[in-house]
């Protein structure tokens, strides 16, 4: 079962790693006006969306796979991943469900109160989202040790918390503007780095329980 959990850490880890490099990509290309509406917002969303369920499988697989005395915090950081994917969820599906059909309808007046807009209700959504995303890092930084991929595991998770305050002063900074925005840019570098190291980290396991079972198997 160990050896299962490992590997659902190592999958779901760089399925999140990868739909996090696919945003970065997309936002990039919005920010250089390559992409315009409706493509722009139907692409971040849904990259962003596909980030989601894999980092949270991701994060469950940790809780799995933590020693036992360190579980309280890989259950902590596993709540607040929760509440990052209850959030932004909810938000991502109501723009690409709702909003965006009902925009290209020429219906926007209908659904304004549902418009992902800066300090609207689903902007503040997303904002809870990616606060607790990086909570959830920094609780799960006691789970790993100080030496080998633990140690990288440790740096991503800190830079990626340490991100966190810039993310909560872009959303909730009175007057939003892209160069604001721009203070957040070390964000796509953390979060898919954060995701990397950690399928990293269970790939490291799987390797080191690779010996010990073709031992098991050499048994007569």
């Amino acid at each position: 079962m160990n050896r299962e959990i490992n590997q659902y850490g190592l999958w779901f880890g760089m399925a999140a790693f990868c739909a996090n490099g696919a945003f970065v990509v997309v936002q990039t290309l919005q920010l250089l006006r390559i992409l315009t509406y409706p493509y722009d917002e139907i692409l971040i969303y849904g990259t962003s969306l596909c980030i989601v369920v894999p980092f949270l499988l991701e994060m469950l697989a940790l809780h799995h796979a933590a020693p036992e005395r360190k579980r309280f915090w890989s259950h902590a950081a596993l709540l607040f991943t929760v509440i990052y994917a209850v959030f932004v969820i909810a938000n991502y599906v109501v723009q690409l469900a709702t909003v965006i059909p009902a925009t290209l309808r020429g219906n926007a007046g209908e659904i304004a109160l549902l418009v992902q807009t800066p300090h609207s209700m689903f902007w503040d959504f997303d904002a809870i989202g990616y606060i607790a995303m990086g909570i959830a890092t920094l609780l799960a930084l006691p789970v790993f040790e100080r030496r080998g991929i633990g140690r990288w595991v440790r740096i991503a998770f800190l830079a990626n918390a340490l991100v966190t305050p810039l993310i909560a002063f872009v959303y909730f900074y009175p007057e939003f503007s892209e160069r604001l925005l721009l203070l957040a840019i070390p964000w796509v570098i953390t979060a898919p780095a954060s995701m990397l190291v950690l399928a990293l980290w269970f790939k490291d396991r799987l390797e080191a329980q690779a010996p010990a079972q073709q031992a098991g198997a050499s048994v007569p």
